[in-house]
């Protein structure tokens, strides 16, 4: 897939606290931020996003790393990695804790729903940022969760990349509030585990929805950085998604993009009152 412009998206420049990150912003109706994965903004995250887009939501896409809209070879990605796994924005390794960028994407996520309105702001975190998602669910504005192949902590298969106190708030809230999490992975994903998934399911009980495609389902035709440096079956809806009729990849594309509609375009704002 070659390189992406990304011209078709605003591409405003955004301060939250004093940190600014560009932000790819396009469509209409109720928000819903896309986060993506390793090694960034990359064609396939590109057309998921304007998937999202184009099924009546604004999306907002925001430059966590790597060059934007750029099909990185294997020395590049990997590049893009090594530096993140260093950074003061991600926690990587361990577990037990969100990483501070997070706070960032809350802030985001407040902001476009002040922009677009709707019941609240939808969240996809894929890979790296899987579970961002999920972290985000802390702040009423976020009211659906998409967790596509969560991979931090990456030494420890079996935690999670946020706090126990944070998931007990988490799961609190989805009780109280009748939401639900939603997950994707493939069967033999070696850093998305199924050890993983095990961990979300005893944290958030029956919220938490989680989807195992089998490893046939996934396309063998990757760019470069995943043929060396992810040589199994991985991102779900973006580069080992086959864009075919049938494919368990496009169900789980249709599944989650229904899901993101049903739950921001009631007309409730995240405060309980009703929009008008």
């Amino acid at each position: 897939m070659p390189e992406d412009s990304l011209a078709d998206f605003d591409q405003p420049v955004v301060d939250i606290d004093g940190i600014a990150k560009r932000v790819y912003v396009s469509g209409s109706g109720p928000a819903v931020v896309v986060m993506s994965e390793m090694p960034g903004i990359s064609p396939h995250v590109a057309r998921f996003a304007r998937w999202v887009r184009d099924a009546g939501m604004t999306v907002y896409m925001p430059s966590l790393f790597g060059r934007d809209g750029a099909a990185p070879d294997a020395d590049e990605g990997a590049a893009v990695f090594r530096r993140v796994c260093v950074s003061a924005e991600f926690r990587a390794f361990g577990g037990g804790e969100s990483s501070p960028g997070t706070r960032w994407l809350v802030g985001l996520a407040r902001r476009a729903y002040d922009e677009c309105g709707g019941r609240g702001v939808g969240a996809v975190g894929m890979c790296f940022t899987g579970n961002f998602a999920l972290t985000m669910m802390l702040d009423p504005a976020v009211i659906g969760a998409v967790l596509c192949q969560p991979s931090l902590p990456l030494d420890a298969p079996d935690r999670l990349e946020i706090s126990d106190a944070e998931l007990s708030a988490v799961r609190d809230r989805l009780v109280k509030d009748d939401l639900t999490v939603l997950g994707y992975r493939f069967e033999g994903d070696r850093v998305c585990t199924r050890a993983r998934f095990n961990a979300y399911a005893r944290a958030l009980g029956d919220r938490f929805v989680g989807r195992t495609l089998p490893d046939s389902a996934a396309s063998t035709d990757v760019p470069s950085f995943f043929a060396v440096h992810v040589p199994f079956p991985h991102s779900v809806v973006t580069a080992h998604l086959i864009d075919r009729d049938g494919e368990p990849t496009l169900a789980a594309r249709d599944e989650i993009i229904a899901f993101l509609r049903r739950v921001v375009h009631v007309e409730r704002d995240y405060r309980g009152e009703a929009s008008r």
